[in-house]
């Protein structure tokens, strides 16, 4: 009989029969279950079934087959505790040394399109976290493996002789990570089955992507994690086609970048730079886009990241390879323009489904000590109440020139102004702490653009400031979330200039 016993049960078969050999060589008897016992019979390897352990057949579709005092003795057994060892004898049961087991794939499972709450529920584990945390609770006797990543180290190390402790204390730590995250998701997936929006503690999961070069700063140590089943449209999701490794500063930008970009179903190019656009273009072709966007701030653009919302051709290639920049994003990038854009070595070219389906998904802020936690700010001009509050309308002109402001105004930093035309923005005024502040830097920025052009603003006017400097820059349109006490100051001002100002009722504050 072997002097060590594994008992191996996994859904993930990846490099398992590889392994289970190493062990058998090594002197294990190998314990195993259902399709992975049918798995190691067929490459030749003996085994023994988890019956022959348990003394009990597998039964109700396999959902009860480890549950046993066999199984669990075996491996919660204190080795060097007398009346665990006299237990042991006295139930004639035999330690388990090695624990080899990975879950039912619930994630994969919740991802197809087709699956149906009792398809998930199926795919809930059971018997196996019971064996991975029973092993994982006693690892000063038992080695607990769930990743196929660590058969190598596992099988060298056993080849020296025993399994050092520190090896199987990190063994054990991974494992309760990794039915921690698989818990979560199941916990995740139900709780938004009922439909329950604020549980009384909040169960996460993410995986790690990649480490990163370092944070904000240079001092900065850094991480990126990927939440399972994130969206399409996620920076997370991107496929790298060019250019070196995405720092963090240029996650965070390509995640502003793409919130803008998305929201345009005509052809739009939006570059970003720390976090806020510096310009936002549309066009009847992507090549139109690009340029408005260029033409609305050829400054900030230098050094910035660029999303599109079609296919990079050949003749808008040719544009953007005149320019420094970080990052470009788009569904698709033509033989042709790859050819020119990969000239440049440092260039990160990333492709992204930017007219993928987007699930409802609730924003996550990390403060000191704590989260926060709201809804995406995903309100539109075609879900507000939209009122004109002037003597004068908009012009269809201005219609399409206020959808603009206010489809950029909401994802630049408040205090936001934004000043567009029908196809542009000409000015952006991000992050200050008043709003006529905001106001006279688009102004500025947008210089003799900002005649004929129309203001958005994230939130309303406290006074009539803000809306005299856009008259007198020969601002025509605006709109506004109102609600001020002094909307009525706002409003006698705008039809003294002969304005017109839209209400939408709703506030766009972005902290």
């Amino acid at each position: 009989m072997a002097n060590k016993r594994a008992l191996v049960s996994v859904s993930n078969k990846e490099g398992v029969l590889e392994f289970v050999q190493g062990l058998v060589d090594l002197g294990f008897e190998i314990v195993s279950t259902g399709g992975t016992k049918a798995a190691i019979q067929n490459a030749g390897i003996s085994v023994t079934g988890i019956s022959e352990v348990t003394g009990f057949p597998e039964i109700m579709d396999g959902r009860v087959k480890t549950l046993h005092p066999n199984i669990h003795g075996g491996l919660l057994a204190i080795r060097d505790k007398e009346e665990h060892v006299e237990a042991l004898q006295q139930h004639e049961i035999a330690p388990i040394d090695l624990v080899c087991v990975n879950l039912y794939p619930f994630q994969q499972t919740i991802e197809k399109p087709e699956a149906t709450l009792d398809m998930a529920i199926e795919n809930i584990d059971i018997g196996g976290p019971s064996m991975l945390r029973s092993a994982a609770k006693n690892h000063r006797f038992v080695t607990v493996v769930v990743d196929p990543k660590d058969y190598g180290t596992v099988l060298e190390e056993l080849s020296t002789g025993e399994m050092t402790f520190s090896t199987r204390q990190r063994l054990a730590a991974k494992v309760f990570r990794h039915t921690a995250s698989y818990d979560a998701l199941i916990a995740e997936y139900l709780t938004n089955v009922v439909g329950e929006e604020s549980p009384e503690s909040l169960t996460v999961t993410y995986t790690k992507k990649q480490d990163l070069r370092y944070g904000e700063n240079p001092h900065q140590k850094a991480v990126f994690y990927e939440k399972p089943l994130a969206d399409h449209h996620s920076i997370a999701k991107a496929n790298q086609l060019h250019g070196k490794e995405l720092s963090y500063n240029n996650i965070k930008d390509a995640d502003a970048v793409l919130a803008i970009v998305k929201e345009f179903d005509v052809p739009a190019a939006v570059a970003v730079k720390h976090m806020n656009p510096c310009g936002v273009g549309t066009g009847a072709t992507i090549l139109e886009a690009f340029s408005s966007a260029y033409e609305a701030d050829s400054v900030s653009i230098f050094g910035g990241i660029i999303a599109l919302n079609r296919e990079v051709d050949e003749v808008t290639a040719i544009q953007l390879n005149e320019i420094f920049l970080e990052i470009i994003i788009a569904p698709s990038f033509s033989e042709a323009a790859l050819t020119i854009l990969t000239k440049k070595k440092n260039l990160r070219l990333l492709t992204i489904d930017t007219q993928a389906e987007i699930k409802k998904e609730r924003v996550i802020t990390s403060i000191h000590g704590g989260l926060l936690i709201q809804d995406e700010d995903r309100f539109g001009l075609a879900d507000a109440q939209v009122e004109v509050v002037t003597k004068r309308e908009p012009t269809d002109l201005e219609w399409k020139a206020l959808q603009l402001a206010w489809n950029v105004v909401k994802h630049v930093k408040s205090n936001a102004i934004v000043l567009t035309n029908d196809e542009m923005t000409v000015g952006i005024g991000a992050g200050q702490m008043n709003r006529v502040g905001a106001a006279k830097i688009a102004i500025e920025q947008a210089g003799e653009r900002s005649v004929g052009s129309v203001l958005g603003s994230d939130a309303f006017f406290p006074m009539g400031d803000t809306v005299e400097a856009a008259a007198k820059a020969g601002v025509t349109a605006i709109i506004q979330p109102g609600g001020s006490i002094k909307d009525q100051v706002s409003i006698d001002k705008a039809n003294e200039y002969g304005m017109a100002m839209v209400f939408t009722g709703v506030r766009h504050f972005k902290h």
